[in-house]
């Protein structure tokens, strides 16, 4: 009955305490979106350089918080990766890990004001020898940015579309927008031309027909010439195939894989399905309750998995051949994720736990040239390069 009663504590807030942290969250987000309009006044704020000429995209100690009322949630905590160019970047992870959000705090499309990128670097690279900061870039630069350099393949062509506008004018407004130049007959053949790329047969058909009257992996084609119509130097492909049956999701990500190469993108490929990323991905990011747990080439990960979590996940899908009574499961669940603890977030749940593990956060380990770890387990086997920063949200104000 204790027990109980301590539980029903822990969770419950009262009137006082919400109106407290309402008060908080108003004058932290008002504060935030100042500093970003002040920097949008000074290009020097925003404007930064590459550690590495060779990546597109590198997420540097990355921080993404929701401003809730029952508190403030770490969505992403203090991320470290990079994407490469003409390379594709898998993001694995169970469902509420950060990854979305990781995207969405690339193309700047959170939920403001209460979701902010309170901390770290997105350095974007520009290709002139210099980068933008997504972080601090104002909207107006954005808008140029979205669609353009960064397209974004949502997980659902159900709704992605507008069920009100025909298929050619949804593709032809992004030509438009960023090649205003453009007379109305050469945006309709660039249409055309993507609508022929992605395999679209009828072109000229589908592109006076409305997305009702088109199936769910021809939705999913559109979605893929509206991301490529502009030749971005980076596709986020948000699970991309979710809604999607094994066969046209086979075919969908062959399409992604060929269009890649012919126009000399990077591909950001977040999904749960580790099938998915073992056929498509040259390197892999593992998160877990916001963080990166674990990230290397694709044979590090798929032949060579170090942290506990990786270990887990490959342990509990199926293998063909393979009989078994159940598939395995990782015991426990996550942290609560607006009160997460100072150890490693997956201690509770560890079949590998040491003593150290009941300290601080484990810090980031190389174990080779390609290969990185957090995992106390391996601090004699490689070299520490840092431990990840969370933000102290009372140190915003």
């Amino acid at each position: 009955m204790a027990e109980k009663t301590e539980k029903k504590k822990s969770s419950y807030i009262s009137a006082s305490e919400s109106r407290k942290i309402t008060r908080f969250n108003r004058r932290v987000t008002r504060k935030l979106e100042n500093e970003r309009a002040d920097a949008g006044k000074d290009p020097s704020l925003y404007t930064t350089k590459m550690k590495d000429e060779n990546n597109v995209v590198e997420f540097d100690n990355v921080c993404t918080y929701f401003f809730t009322d029952v508190g403030t949630v770490k969505a992403v905590d203090g991320i470290n990766f990079s994407i490469p160019k003409h390379a594709t970047v898998g993001v694995v992870g169970e469902s509420g890990c950060g990854k979305s959000v990781t995207s969405l705090s690339l193309m700047q499309l959170l939920q403001r004001p209460s979701g902010q990128t309170v901390g770290g670097e997105i350095r974007l690279n520009l290709g002139d020898g210099t980068a933008y900061n997504i972080v601090n870039t104002p909207n107006s630069i954005m808008e140029t940015i979205r669609g353009n350099k960064i397209s974004m393949i949502f997980q659902e062509p159900m709704t992605s579309l507008n069920p009100v506008f025909r298929i050619g004018a949804q593709v032809d407004e992004v030509t438009k927008l960023h090649n205003p130049e453009m007379s109305d007959e050469d945006v309709k053949a660039r249409t055309l031309e993507m609508l022929d790329l992605v395999g679209i047969a009828n072109k000229e058909g589908v592109y006076n027909m409305y997305p009702h009257e088109l199936s769910g992996g021809m939705r999913q084609r559109i979605c893929i010439a509206i991301a490529l119509a502009c030749s971005p130097t980076l596709i986020i492909a948000d699970e991309p195939t979710t809604a999607l049956d094994v066969t046209i999701q086979a075919q969908i990500l062959d399409l992604l894989q060929n269009l890649k190469d012919k126009i000399g993108s990077s591909i950001m490929l977040i999904t749960h399905d580790l099938g998915v990323v073992a056929g498509m991905a040259d390197y892999v990011v593992v998160m877990y309750a916001g963080r990166v747990v674990e990230k290397g080439t694709a044979d590090d990960i798929f032949h060579h998995p170090m942290h506990p979590y990786t270990i887990g996940l490959m342990r509990s899908k199926p293998v063909v051949g393979k009989k078994v009574e159940a598939l395995y499961n990782i015991p426990g669940s996550v942290p609560n994720p607006v009160d997460m603890p100072q150890y490693c977030y997956f201690r509770d749940r560890c079949e590998m736990r040491k003593p150290e593990c009941d300290g601080v956060y484990p810090p980031e380990i190389k174990v080779s040239d390609t290969h990185f770890v957090s995992c106390y387990c391996y601090k004699d086997q490689g070299e520490i390069q840092g431990y990840p920063s969370s933000v102290d949200v009372n140190t915003l104000l």
